[in-house]
């Protein structure tokens, strides 16, 4: 009897307490209870407005600022004078400026034909582009030619050949390799711009529709690749590429060679704040040329309420982007600081600001996503 009395009692206490647990916290009637609800966010609309109003418009851009270099280049070729040189150089500035945002973007049509590495390899081979320049005999398809061609090609012709523009007009136009350094510029441009044709092309043939429509949460799937993507080119690219290397990050030596527009070397800073500007748009989901935002990586944080250290992550990345802006616009010209101390100790504090991106993106971000780090990383970050 007293055994029944007991079993009894347990059963009482047990609906009891599932009593209490169960009430007002049913999925179907709209109560606040603790049973953890599960996130759901629509990663197709977030591909859709990457591709729509950030991808495309960008390369788009792109695509018109290197129509427009051609164009000035060609108004020099048959009017050959210094306000032409002039205009020529504002406008490969321009266009070097609308490169920053479609860097990141080494995805499909892009990685396929290796579109960062044929545009914007650094530093120039000038070796190379000195003996092409001379005997108008190259091969720009070559992948040996990568580091003679592009953007940073331009940059030493336009900048480092001559230390005047009247002397470099007379170079490029009354010397005795004046035709084969015509020919030569002809050729690095038509080879960007046949090279961004193609990749506009298929984002705007069918592989605007592949990118979207893979929008599931696998190792293959548009967000985990491109997340990747975005990740690596933050922090090889932009991080490591543009301040870490110069400065001897990775080496114990400084590099100033290595600088991008080394023979402009007054932009290398603004192309960096270029660069960081595209990646803080896109993280935000902001459409480009324009201040209207839509579903993004930011978003989905928010979406899946993530905090770090109880403070709102999207928030952290945001500010220690910010913060990272401001300790770089506070620089002198990169090259100047590289050049005025060694080590060049404020360059290093703007690079650790930086590098604090980085494990909030690659630790923190993908965890909550629940996407996997697909590269290696040999920095030991």
């Amino acid at each position: 009897m007293k055994k029944t009395w007991y079993l009894l009692s347990i059963a009482a206490f047990v609906l009891f307490i599932w009593a209490c647990s169960s009430d007002g916290s049913s999925s179907d009637d709209g109560g606040g209870g603790d049973d953890e609800v599960p996130v759901t966010f629509d990663r197709g609309a977030m591909l859709a407005n990457w591709a729509d109003n950030i991808i495309i418009p960008s390369y788009k851009a792109f695509q018109s600022e290197l129509s427009d270099l051609e164009s000035t280049y060609e108004a020099f070729v048959a009017d050959q004078s210094v306000i032409n040189l002039e205009a020529f150089r504002t406008s490969w500035e321009s266009a070097y400026r609308a490169w920053q945002h479609v860097s990141m973007f080494e995805i499909g049509p892009a990685e396929s034909i290796g579109y960062r590495l044929n545009i914007n390899t650094y530093p120039a081979d000038t070796d190379l582009i000195d003996a092409y320049l001379a005997t108008g005999v190259f091969d720009l398809s070559l992948p040996s030619n990568r580091d003679a061609k592009g953007f940073p090609a331009l940059d030493y012709i336009l900048n480092g050949l001559e230390d005047d523009d009247v002397t470099l007009v007379e170079l490029l136009t009354n010397s005795v390799n004046s035709a084969s350094m015509q020919d030569y510029i002809s050729e690095l441009l038509a080879d960007m711009v046949s090279l961004t044709n193609d990749v506009v092309g298929q984002w705007e043939g069918s592989y605007r529709n592949t990118f979207v429509d893979n929008n599931g949460s696998s190792a293959t799937a548009t967000t985990d690749r491109f997340v990747n993507d975005f990740i690596f080119y933050y922090e090889k690219f932009l991080r490591a590429g543009k301040i870490g290397i110069p400065i001897g990050v990775f080496s114990g030596t400084t590099e100033v060679n290595t600088l991008e527009v080394l023979y402009k070397s007054e932009l290398s800073k603004s192309m960096f704040l270029e660069g960081l500007d595209a990646v803080q748009d896109f993280f935000n989901g902001k459409h480009y040329g324009s201040a209207t935002t839509g579903e993004s990586l930011e978003s989905y944080l928010e979406a899946l309420n993530t905090l770090k250290d109880g403070a709102d992550l999207a928030k952290l990345i945001n500010d220690q982007m910010d913060e990272a802006r401001d300790i770089v616009s506070s620089l002198n010209d990169f090259k100047t600081e590289i050049e005025a101390a060694d080590p060049p100790v404020n360059m290093f504090l703007a690079y650790d600001e930086v590098q604090k991106v980085v494990p909030l993106f690659k630790v923190d971000m993908v965890s909550a996503m629940s996407i996997n780090i697909d590269f290696v990383d040999a920095d030991g970050d």
